[in-house]
């Protein structure tokens, strides 16, 4: 953990991702909305570990890692840690599925608009929480 402008730039990366999910909400391409609103998640949650000088590992969720050093964080990201885990577990179990689907499912046909939008507003949060807790 010695790169420290990782953590700015997970951030501003999120932020750049969440127009470019905008774009995806407007074109109704509900699995990619799906799928990039878990990238927004990731990088902010990261983001997040990362300010508070907790190893970051490389897998997608990082909820459980949350919930284990609480007492670590940032005093104003203690009471969200339950939703941030939570928002964090869900959308990872989506990942690939809404990436390459599989041989019984179809993206584009699975993921529904009250999907994406749920992901994205979901992402939205995490963003705005994560992103004000670390300024």
């Amino acid at each position: 953990m010695k790169n420290k402008s990782l953590v700015n730039d997970y951030i501003i990366r999120a932020e750049h991702r969440l127009a470019a999910v905008n774009v995806l909400v407007q074109r109704k391409s509900w699995a990619d909305v799906v799928r990039e609103s878990q990238e927004i998640v990731e990088l902010c949650l990261k983001a997040l570990l990362r300010s508070a000088k907790i190893a970051v590992p490389q897998i997608h969720d990082v909820g459980k890692i949350l919930k284990e050093e609480i007492s670590k964080l940032p005093k104003k990201a203690q009471p969200h840690v339950a939703k941030l885990a939570k928002i964090s577990h869900k959308l990872r179990r989506d990942r690939e599925l809404a990436f390459y689907g599989s041989e019984d499912l179809t993206p584009s046909d699975f993921y529904e608009q009250k999907d994406g939008e749920s992901a994205f507003e979901e992402a939205t949060w995490v963003y705005r929480t994560v992103a004000s807790i670390i300024k």
